[in-house]
């Protein structure tokens, strides 16, 4: 399973390293440390806490709305539903989430499970997802 250190994830939530920091620090999220001693946050741990935040409407920190470039939402994989032929994907971007229905052959091809970073684009009513 992926890891992310702290400023991976504070960039993943939409926040500044050191909210994540605080937020490792208090036990909002569980971390590890690795052979280097970074402190890191278990894929599957991140995909469960951004859901937590992004539901709770944000981050936090001054409520500055979360924008990229191009449409395009960097985030967690926090869901995939399998069907016998199609699929869905939820991304939660910060405080957005994102659920994109695509194929299964798709899901598999990209191998997204959940706690792994994925980009979300959005064109108009469709929602894309590129593995990161």
């Amino acid at each position: 399973m992926q890891s992310y250190t702290i400023g991976q994830a504070a960039r993943l939530l939409g926040v500044s390293p050191d909210t994540a920091r605080r937020w490792a620090d208090a036990g909002r999220v569980a971390t590890h440390r690795d052979e280097a001693g970074r402190r890191l946050i278990d894929g599957r741990d991140l995909a469960a806490f951004s859901i937590e935040v992004g539901q709770s409407g944000g981050s936090g920190e001054d409520d500055v709305p979360y924008t990229s470039a191009r449409n395009a939402f960097p985030g967690i994989v926090t869901a995939v539903k399998l069907g016998d032929v199609a699929a869905q994907v939820e991304i939660q971007a910060g405080p957005h989430r994102l659920v994109s229905l695509l194929t299964r052959e798709a899901v598999e091809e990209l191998g997204l499970e959940v706690g792994m970073q994925a980009t979300a684009r959005v064109k108009s009513t469709s929602v894309h997802i590129d593995r990161t």
